[in-house]
C-alpha cells in the first residue's frame, strides 16, 4: 500500500489476494458514542469492529475526554483484533474519517508502518454496490508489536511555543473556536495563537477528501508552509487525527497535541481566547 488513503475499488481488489489487509470498522459519534450497533446491521466482509472508547483512548479524566491508551493496551486490542506487523491494515467509519483517522494515527504512531484509511468510509462503499455482511468473523489472534513512535506529539507544555514557531490548527467547528458556543467542554474558546482550521473542510459532501491540490491550497492560505511545524488540536485528541490525515494527503508533516482543548482547560493557569483570532 502506498499513501494514507485507499479507495473502494483498490480495496475490492486487495480483499480478493490471499492476504488481504485487516479490516477495522471505527464507526463512533461524538453523541452516541461507540456505534456497533450500526457494525452488526452491515460492514464490510471480515471487517472487526473497534470501540473508540475501550479500544482507543483511555478513561476520561485528567488528560481530557479521550486521553491517548497506553501502548500496551492499544496493542493487545489491535492484536485481539487480528493487526499483524506484517500485514496492511484498513481502517473505515461511516463515511468522513473522522473517527477512522484515530485508529490510522495510533497505529502509526505506535509503529505500524502500512495503514490506510477508506476514503468515504462505508457509506462509498455501499453506494459502490459491494457486499456487505452482518455475521461477525472470528480471527485468529495477531502479533502486533507497538514500536517506536512514527507520529509526532506536542504536549500542553509546548502547544504555545509550537504556535509561535510555526502554525497551530484548530480542528474544531468555527463558533467553538471563537468561543460562541461550548456544547461539550466546560469553557469556550480556543488556545491563543491557534488558527481556526474546521475539519470538516477537508472533506466533500458525502464524507470523501478533497484532492490533494485543494486540501494543499487550503492549508496554504491558513498559513501552512513546508518551513515550518504545524500542530493540530481538536477538541478531545480524535478528529485532529482527521487533520493530520489530510495534511499528509496535502503533503505536509503534522504533530497532534493528544489532550487538544479538553485537556488545555484542565489547567485554569493556562491562557484562553476567543474571538476570530
Amino acid at each position: 500500500m502506498t499513501g494514507p488513503l485507499i479507495d473502494v475499488d483498490r480495496l475490492g481488489e486487495l480483499l480478493d489476494r490471499d492476504r488481504a489487509p485487516v479490516l477495522l470498522d471505527v464507526r463512533w459519534s461524538l453523541a452516541g458514542g461507540p456505534e456497533r450497533a450500526d457494525y452488526l446491521a452491515g460492514h464490510i466482509p471480515g471487517a472487526q469492529f473497534v470501540n473508540m472508547d475501550a479500544d482507543l483512548a483511555s478513561a476520561a479524566g485528567g488528560g481530557g475526554r479521550h486521553p491517548l491508551p497506553s501502548p500496551v493496551r492499544f496493542a493487545a486490542a489491535m492484536r485481539r483484533l487480528g493487526v499483524r506487523n506484517d500485514t496492511g491494515v484498513v481502517v473505515y467509519d461511516a463515511g468522513n474519517s473522522t473517527s477512522a483517522a484515530r485508529a490510522w494515527w495510533l497505529l502509526r504512531r505506535l509503529g505500524h508502518a502500512d495503514v490506510q484509511v477508506l476514503d468515504g468510509g462505508y457509506a462509498a462503499w455501499r453506494r459502490s454496490g459491494r457486499p456487505v455482511e452482518t455475521a461477525v468473523r472470528e480471527v485468529a489472534a495477531g502479533d502486533f508489536v507497538a514500536g517506536g513512535p512514527g507520529a509526532e506529539v506536542v504536549e500542553a507544555d509546548g502547544v504555545l511555543a509550537a504556535a509561535a514557531a510555526g502554525v497551530l490548527l484548530d480542528a474544531r467547528d468555527g463558533e467553538r473556536y471563537r468561543g460562541e458556543v461550548e456544547p461539550i467542554d466546560p469553557v469556550a474558546g480556543h488556545i491563543p495563537g491557534a488558527v481556526s482550521a474546521p475539519t470538516r473542510d477537508n472533506v466533500t459532501g458525502d464524507g470523501s477528501f478533497l484532492d490533494a491540490g485543494a486540501l494543499r491550497e487550503r492549508f496554504a492560505a491558513l498559513g501552512v508552509t513546508d518551513s515550518q511545524p504545524v500542530t493540530v488540536y481538536c477538541g478531545s485528541g480524535i478528529t485532529a487525527a482527521h487533520e493530520v490525515l489530510a495534511l499528509e494527503v496535502a503533503g505536509y508533516q503534522a504533530a497532534l497535541y493528544p489532550g487538544s482543548w479538553s485537556h488545555w482547560i484542565t489547567d485554569p493557569e493556562r491562557p484562553v481566547a476567543t474571538g476570530p483570532k
